[in-house]
């Protein structure tokens, strides 16, 4: 017995072996299914058929959208593996992660975004930049006060990521977690 499979058995039609208490019966589209192979085995030699084994899909992984970059770009390598190891640290489980995610599939997990409160003014948030500019996001513009978050400006101009955090030198400021309705 394994954990995660179920066996089941299949004759040459395609059709799975059902079994009850009063006869067992082939049928195309359902089967009686158990976890143990030696059971379905003895199943076979009774009835006929062969041994199928089912597996349950693995569990995908989360990662970062740093992480899933590698991965996805370890696919058009030519040697991924080699790949994925050039570019993680073994020794904290980054890159047994990653090969299960290359093998398994993942998924990306959101960001937690927060409101940065600026110290020693009540009301008062970081910004990201100007919302008056025209020009969009810039990497080189750094984070400013802004008198309450003004329902006129877009809330995601006050949303720092932690990386975001970091890099702006913003880690002893009080922050709030946003939620998915955005508060």
């Amino acid at each position: 017995m394994s954990e995660g499979k179920l066996y089941a058995v299949k004759n040459d039609e395609g059709k799975y072996l059902t079994i009850e208490r009063r006869a067992p019966w082939w049928d195309s589209q359902v089967g009686t299914a158990v976890r143990s192979s030696a059971v379905a085995l003895a199943w076979t030699e009774k009835h006929g058929g062969h041994v199928v084994t089912f597996v349950e899909e693995p569990e995908k992984v989360v990662l970062t959208k740093e992480q899933a970059e590698i991965v996805e770009k370890a696919r058009v390598s030519d040697i991924s593996a080699t790949y994925i190891s050039a570019r993680t640290d073994e020794y904290n489980g980054e890159e047994s992660l990653l090969m299960e995610a290359f093998v398994n599939g993942y998924t990306v997990a959101n960001e937690k975004k927060y409101n940065v409160k600026v110290p020693y003014a009540e009301g008062w948030h970081f910004q990201k930049y100007s919302s008056a500019s025209k020009l969009g996001p810039r990497n080189d513009w750094k984070p400013f006060p802004a008198k309450d978050i003004d329902s006129n400006m877009s809330k995601e101009l006050f949303q720092f990521t932690e990386t975001e955090i970091e890099h702006y030198g913003l880690q002893d400021c009080e922050k709030e977690e946003v939620t998915d309705d955005g508060k």
